[in-house]
């Protein structure tokens, strides 16, 4: 069994035994019996701290769950400095968080909670801040101040908690770098572990932002509105 490993700008190739490993358990037999200056994170080997996100074949996945097979290709996830291997550096993304100020920022005392609005955001709550979603994100790789989807997922985690007596200054902030910048491609839904759907609660982010009184700022740029030149239908007009 072969399996490639990024490293710096290098691509190097190890050979193991034939085996049902998970990629965690390869990496670590790597590490110990043939290449001792590997680098990799990892943690509760269980899916459930996230520390072990990397990227096999072009998609993020937890190393410690994920089954390696014959001629994998393994990176370090995208869109994040660089520490050794397949170490990142995430803080930039825990920064995003604190932007979009994702918590619960102004408590209505007189609001409760029944089972049935509990159940509105657990989903959200399950995030192990894996990364994935940063590293899989097509405007994230272009636009470093994008607030990101696990920011979004947070930021919804509040606005729809009837506990937040001041939705409206999270829906303020998600206006710039935020919501309408997504471009709905759901590749933070494919790769999140837990089955979270930022797309989702982007999508749930909009419709607040237009109760608030916002709009995509970028219909207003579309080929100059109706009066482009063009017809309703988009064909043009002489």
């Amino acid at each position: 069994m072969k399996i490639t490993i990024k490293r710096d700008d290098a691509f190097e190739i190890y050979e193991l035994e034939d085996g049902a490993y998970t990629l965690l358990e390869a990496l670590e037999k790597i590490k110990h019996e043939i290449d001792n200056t590997l680098s990799f994170s990892s943690g509760c080997r269980s899916s459930v701290c996230g520390s072990c996100a990397m990227r096999v074949n072009e998609k993020e996945v937890l190393a410690c769950s994920y089954k390696v097979e014959d001629g994998d290709t393994v990176e370090p996830l995208n869109n994040m400095p660089i520490i050794r291997d397949l170490v990142v550096d995430m803080d930039k993304s825990y920064e995003m968080n604190v932007k979009a100020k994702a918590w619960l920022n102004k408590l209505n005392h007189e609001a409760t909670l029944d089972h049935e609005a509990e159940k509105i955001n657990e989903v959200q709550s399950d995030c192990i801040l894996c990364g994935s979603c940063y590293s899989s994100c097509p405007v994230y790789a272009v636009n470093g101040e994008f607030l990101g989807p696990f920011s979004f997922t947070r930021v919804w985690k509040y606005v729809g908690d009837k506990r937040e007596a001041d939705a409206k200054e999270k829906i303020d902030i998600i206006q710039t770098n935020g919501v309408w910048d997504c471009t709905l491609c759901n590749n933070c839904t494919v790769v999140c572990p837990q089955n979270i759907s930022s797309k989702a609660d982007i999508e749930k982010l909009r419709i607040r932002s237009s109760m608030f009184g916002y709009s995509d700022p970028n219909f207003g740029n579309f080929g100059g509105g109706f009066d482009s030149g063009f017809g309703f239908d988009g064909s043009p007009t002489f």
